[in-house]
């Protein structure tokens, strides 16, 4: 650490930022590893998918990694600030100007020793800083700021759970309607195939597509409760039986009607003519066969 013309009291000081910064990190690698685990829990149910549907999850877990991904950074310049600003405070008490060179945090070499000094010396000092009690920057109001930053990022985590466990529940009911909606398209396509009535198929499949209206625009406003996607499903299982009580009683009337045309009443009549030629044919050659 010496060509960074640290003192023992600075590098402390550097090593106590940058195990803050760890800390840091680490919580959020855990945070968008959850992410994925939440994925594989929530959505990796079935044993093949769609593109579409493969491309829908992946669009999904690509906003939530940005998600943390930006919340890190900006909190990360967010700390920096803090940080210098702990450090002008301080300046500005003895009258002092403190100057940065910006370009100077690009530097390939520098961030290499950074990355060096975290690699060995950090480790090194980590056992004798933690028994040394070294006086630390003192907070603008007396240890509050920290304070403060802490209960804000404890409640944004803790607001952020409950965003995921709600994007959990809203993702588990959207899968249960679009379940039921393919279960009454494999129906649909059961009525096609043993009804010829293409009216009431026609009606059938207007019924369908409307059910799947309501469940895009269902799904589009993210749901909006549970409760509305009951409603929607028994209305929808109500509309199908009425369909398939109408296709029954269709299919008794066309019988009837049948019944009631000229080509079944001519039917009928030859059918009943013919009988009475049998049973006349049937006299007659009993009467002859008495007279031999």
């Amino acid at each position: 650490m010496a060509d960074f013309g640290f003192n023992e009291h600075h590098q402390n000081e550097v090593i106590n930022y940058m195990r803050f910064a760890r800390s840091k990190r680490a919580l959020r690698l855990k945070t968008i590893d959850s992410c994925f685990q939440d994925l594989k829990d929530s959505r990796l149910m079935e044993e093949t998918y769609t593109v579409d549907e493969v491309s829908d999850m992946l669009d999904g877990l690509q906003v939530l990694v940005r998600g943390e991904v930006e919340m890190e950074l900006i909190n990360t310049a967010h700390t920096n600030v803090l940080l210098l600003r702990q450090l002008f405070s301080q300046a500005e008490k003895f009258y002092l100007r403190l100057q940065t060179d910006i370009s100077e945090l690009e530097n390939r070499e520098l961030l290499e020793q950074v990355a060096e000094f975290e690699k060995t010396d950090f480790k090194a000092n980590s056992k004798v800083n933690q028994e040394s009690s070294k006086p630390k920057l003192a907070p603008l109001n007396e240890g509050g700021v920290s304070e403060l930053l802490q209960k804000e990022i404890s409640r944004l985590q803790e607001d952020n759970d409950k965003l995921k466990a709600r994007l959990r529940t809203l993702e588990s009911q959207a899968m249960s309607a679009l379940d039921d909606k393919s279960k009454a398209e494999r129906a649909l396509k059961d009525l096609q195939k043993s009804q010829g009535d293409q009216q009431e198929i026609t009606n059938l499949e207007g019924t369908v597509a409307a059910m799947q209206a309501d469940f895009e625009k269902t799904l589009n406003a993210n749901v909006a409760s549970q409760k509305d996607l009951q409603d929607c499903l028994v209305s929808a299982k109500h509309d199908l039986l009425r369909v398939q009580e109408q296709l029954s009683l269709a299919e008794k009337e066309l019988e009837k009607k049948f019944q009631q045309t000229a080509a079944y009443r001519n039917m009928k009549e030859i059918l009943t003519k013919k009988n009475e030629q049998i049973k006349d044919l049937r006299k007659r050659l009993q009467r002859y066969e008495s007279d031999e």
